[in-house]
This record gives structure tokens, C-alpha cells and sequence, in this order.
């Protein structure tokens, strides 16, 4: 509606000043004969017509412009269909013109043919301006919309193919989950209650998960919290567990069960597979602007061509989940401290 507003605008404040103007210099300069009250009318008369017909010529361009997408043509086209435009135009206007200003334009010393160039020249500028300026307008407005709708498109995918990678964790973890349960059932049932409660627990974080982009990183921990309460029910002393969060970083937005991921993976591939007993620890600090986590966890990292053997998904989701969220500010990476232990750590840029 604003931009409706301004075309009109536009429209009649230019194509007035044009002709007004010009006939007001051709006055002037001497182009005319003199100017007095009895020409008053017609020159008023004549500037009416000139800026209706400007205006009523250029519009219905703009229709058939618009209608028929001309924008989307290829260049030499639109020059070429443009330039018959404007000839037309100016010949309207030019047949217009020759019989209102025949008694006041001084043709004593010059033809016809000079006369009907003249009239060609002068009145091919105004269409001509006009049609560039509408054309790289329009060229311009595509271009914006065409960005602004990419953006959007590109927003659309990424919450799209987020939900998929947040969804895609949910079998993996429940497997694992129920494992630990059914190891409880037989051996002590009162701690099977107890995990029964943790898992259900972890399937409403896990439920609430798909409709939110983000939670805080102490919801995230108290979901941890819940699984590793289940994994040392069955590790029990072969699992050791240590915390380090900053008070400041609770409130923090994390991606939901991101991390629940990478612990499960630590405990898996770690503490699974040490002889003798192992070790996990969880951390969290600010730094430079960024929220950081680590997790440090007993193992050997592996290098496998699947990306289901060791972890390789969830090591792939969180590297694809940090990229859609925060883009090339974020950043995971892990690596073997020593001969004995993993460390993973999370960037998280707090400015997001």
C-alpha cells in the first residue's frame, strides 16, 4: 500500500515538473512567441494533457510489465521490448502535441520534418528517464525479494532438517535406556523402579525436545543428571562421575539433548569398553564471549568409515545441529588428551 502511495506520487509530481517546466523554459528562451494573459489557458491546458497522457501511457506499460513478468526476461529482450516502448510512447505523445501547439509555436523558420524531430527529441527524454528508472527499480525490488525469500527458504530448511537430526536421536538413546532397565529388573527391583522413573524422566525431556530450538544448559544437565543416574545403577563403582559448572552458565541456551548425546557416546565407547573402571567429566565455563563445555571421558577415540561404529552419528549430528543453529561462530571438537582420555569441548557463541 506504501509503495502504491509513493508510485503515484511519483507519477504526477514528475511528469507535472517535466512538462511545466519545459514549456515554461520554451517561454522563456524565446523558443515560443511571446508569452502573455490569452495564452494563459492554453499553456495550463496543454501541461493537463501532456501529464495525463505521460502518466496514463507509462501506467499501462506498467501493467503490461507486470502482468506479464518482463522483469524475468533476459537483457537483451527487455532492451529490446523497452526500446519499442519507449518509441511508442513518444510518438503518442508527439501526435498529442503537433495540433495543440501548432498556434503558438514558431514555425517560420523551420520544416516540418525539423519541426516533428524536435518534438521526437524533446519528448523521447521524459519516457526514456522514466523507463530506466522504473526498470532498474524493478530490477532492484526483484533482487530484494528474491533475497528475502531465500532467507526464508534457507530459515525454513534449517528448522526443518534440525527437528529431523533432533528426532533421529530418540531410537539410539532409547535402546540404550532400556538396556539399562532391563539389567535392573531381575538383579535389584527396587533400583528398576527408580530407573523407571529416571527413564520416564528422559522421555519427557526427550518429547519436549522437538518442539523447542533451545533450552537452558540446566535443564540439559538435569536430563544428564537422569542418565547417568541410570548408567551407574549399572556400572556402579566402574563409573565415576565429576562436576565442574559455572553458576553463571545455567541459564545459557543449548540445543536439547546435545549433550545428553555425547555422554551417552562417552559412557558407550568409554567407560564401556575400560577394564577396570572409568571416568566421566562435565564442564562449563565463559570465555571470549562464548559459552564453553567439555566433557572429558576415559577411552581412545576411533577412527571408523561408518558413521554408526563409535559414536560417529552423534559426534556428525552435533557438528551439523551447531552449524544450522549458530552458524560458523560455533564449533565442536574432540580429540585424545593422552593415551587414556577423550576430551570433547562445545563453543557456543553467547551473542546468538
Amino acid at each position: 500500500m506504501e509503495s502504491k502511495k509513493y508510485y503515484w506520487l511519483y507519477q504526477i509530481v514528475g511528469w507535472s515538473f517535466y512538462f511545466f517546466a519545459d514549456q515554461a523554459l520554451n517561454y522563456i528562451t524565446g523558443f515560443t512567441y511571446s508569452f502573455d494573459f490569452e495564452e494563459f489557458n492554453q499553456f495550463i491546458g496543454t501541461g493537463i494533457v501532456n501529464v495525463a497522457a505521460g502518466i496514463s501511457l507509462t501506467h499501462i506499460f506498467r501493467i503490461i510489465f507486470k502482468r506479464y513478468e518482463w522483469i524475468k526476461l533476459p537483457v537483451t529482450q527487455l532492451v529490446i521490448r523497452c526500446s519499442v516502448v519507449v518509441g511508442i510512447i513518444t510518438f503518442v505523445l508527439v501526435a498529442i502535441n503537433i495540433p495543440m501547439d501548432r498556434d503558438i509555436i514558431n514555425i517560420e523558420k523551420m520544416n516540418w520534418a525539423l519541426r516533428d524531430i524536435l518534438f521526437l527529441l524533446n519528448l523521447a527524454k521524459p519516457v526514456l528517464i522514466w523507463m530506466l528508472i522504473y526498470v532498474f527499480y524493478s530490477v532492484a525490488d526483484l533482487r530484494k525479494n528474491d533475497a528475502v525469500e531465500r532467507i526464508q527458504l534457507e530459515s525454513s530448511v534449517k528448522e526443518t532438517e534440525s527437528k529431523v537430526l533432533r528426532a533421529q536421536m530418540n531410537p539410539h538413546f532409547i535402546f540404550n535406556a532400556l538396556n539399562s532397565i532391563r539389567a535392573l529388573i531381575t538383579e535389584d527391583p527396587k533400583k528398576a523402579i527408580s530407573g523407571v522413573t529416571q527413564l520416564s524422566n528422559l522421555l519427557r525431556s526427550s518429547l519436549v525436545s522437538h518442539r523447542k530450538t533451545t533450552v537452558s544448559l540446566k535443564e540439559e544437565i538435569k536430563t544428564i543428571e537422569d542418565y547417568l543416574s541410570l548408567e551407574k545403577i549399572r556400572y556402579e563403582e566402574r563409573l565415576q562421575i565429576k562436576w565442574d559448572i559455572a553458576k553463571e552458565t545455567e541459564h545459557i541456551q543449548v540445543p536439547p539433548m546435545m549433550l545428553q548425546t555425547l555422554v551417552e557416546n562417552a559412557i558407550k565407547h568409554g567407560v564401556q569398553k575400560a577394564l577396570r573402571w572409568g571416568f566421566i567429566e562435565i564442564s562449563s565455563h565463559i570465555e571470549h564471549k562464548s559459552l564453553i563445555i567439555g566433557i572429558r571421558n576415559t577411552g581412545k577415540l576411533e577412527r571408523t568409515v561408518s558413521n554408526s561404529e563409535a559414536g560417529g552419528f552423534g559426534l556428525e549430528n552435533t557438528k551439523r545441529r551447531l552449524q544450522l543453529l549458530y552458524g560458523n561462530k560455533s564449533s565442536f571438537k574432540i580429540y585424545q588428551e593422552n593415551h587414556l582420555t577423550v576430551n570433547s569441548e562445545i563453543r557456543i557463541p553467547l551473542e546468538h
